[in-house]
């Protein structure tokens, strides 16, 4: 998730163009929620970068019972 932020941004702004700079088609409502998702998906992914950014050399480990 937190490699597709620059994907989820350019998602985010094309839709967000498409859809709310006033052409009218068929299918503008299902650009409109396409916003929406790809908005939502860009904050998950900034938020993950920046409280889990040191978590790359993290290792596994088994919980011994």
């Amino acid at each position: 998730m937190k490699n597709h932020t620059i994907l989820f941004l350019v998602l985010t702004a094309l839709s967000g163009l498409i859809g709310f700079i006033g052409i009218s088609f068929a299918g503008i409502e299902v650009v409109r929620v396409l916003f929406l998702i790809f908005a939502d998906l860009l904050i998950i992914s900034i938020l993950s970068r920046i409280f889990f950014s040191g978590t790359e050399n993290m290792r596994l480990e088994r919980v011994k019972k």
